[in-house]
């Protein structure tokens, strides 16, 4: 009976051994998603539409919508402002702007704020806290030159490994002036780590040293919100920026998710076209994705 039960150890010993060592096997099913505003022909938040109302294009080719909400979605946000030479006159209104959208966090939000000119500056860590995010808006710094792309790549970088809905609120006055960072890699970035970007931009009137000139926001900065699915604004006046970033705060409160699954992982660039059924309504969402086998760091 000893040598049985010492066989049969033996034997359980042996079994518990192979099972540690086999493989484990993963669902090798990727869900992308996609963050869609709705309009209608006046500019007004659509916030009725159903999962029927909507197709998706992965590479032109329809694809299932395998999960869809309308409820607001948390996100996780950089708010980021141009502190340059030219805004020195305009970064009271600035900053009250700002407050704006984060008094209109929810508490399942989080955000940093930061600066860019000269120098590259955030918060700190992500925070809920509406008041320790306002306050932080005091101590940003301002400097001379507009670093904007390299303002855009550092958000991206303090939302990598970040969880769920990504966004970087890139506000500036001007065109890029001394970023290392190139525009083409930016987007490629947001692309692949699925960073949507909103861009606000504002016309100023400042005295450069030798005479009065008017600024003009980096045109580039529509095109990477396009692309992203965010949204770009061209402001000719400054107190039209406190309603702009209410604006944006309201957009990302209603937009839709949408979910799909694709059919090749093939790690390229793949093209994404999202349509509405309903006349009279338009959609704004991301226009790209990488097809990678696995998700960028922290998406869902």
């Amino acid at each position: 009976m000893t040598r049985l039960v010492a066989a049969l150890l033996v034997a359980a010993g042996s079994i518990s051994l192979l099972a540690d060592t086999q493989p484990t096997f993963r669902s090798a099913v990727r869900t992308v998603p996609v963050y869609a505003t709705a309009t209608d022909a006046s500019g007004r938040l659509v916030a009725d539409l159903t999962q029927d109302d909507f197709e998706i294009l992965d590479n032109g080719k329809p694809v299932a919508i395998s999960q869809f909400s309308n409820d607001p979605q948390p996100f996780t946000v950089v708010v980021m402002l141009d502190t340059s030479a030219s805004m020195t006159e305009h970064l009271k209104l600035l900053n009250q702007a700002a407050e704006q959208f984060l008094m209109r966090l929810l508490p399942v939000d989080r955000a940093q704020v930061g600066a860019f000119n000269d120098k590259l500056q955030l918060s700190g860590t992500f925070t809920n806290d509406r008041d320790e995010l306002i306050a932080a808006l005091d101590e940003l710094q301002f400097g001379n030159s507009t670093r904007l792309w390299d303002g855009l790549a550092f958000s991206i970088d303090a939302l990598k490994g970040v969880d769920g809905r990504k966004v970087v609120l890139l506000f500036t006055d001007g065109d890029d002036f001394g970023s290392k960072t190139r525009f083409g890699d930016t987007v490629d970035r947001a692309r692949d780590e699925e960073v949507m970007v909103y861009g606000i931009g504002l016309s100023v009137e400042y005295f450069n040293g030798m005479r009065l000139v008017r600024s003009k926001p980096d045109r580039s900065l529509r095109r990477i919100a396009e692309e992203t699915g965010g949204g770009s604004f061209e402001l000719q006046k400054s107190d039209m920026l406190a309603s702009t970033f209410t604006r944006v705060a309201q957009e990302l409160r209603s937009q839709y998710l949408l979910a799909f699954a694709p059919d090749a992982l093939d790690g390229k660039p793949h093209r994404l076209e999202v349509r509405v059924k309903r006349p009279g309504v338009t959609v704004r969402a991301r226009k790209s994705y990488l097809a990678a086998a696995e998700a960028p760091t922290g998406a869902r």
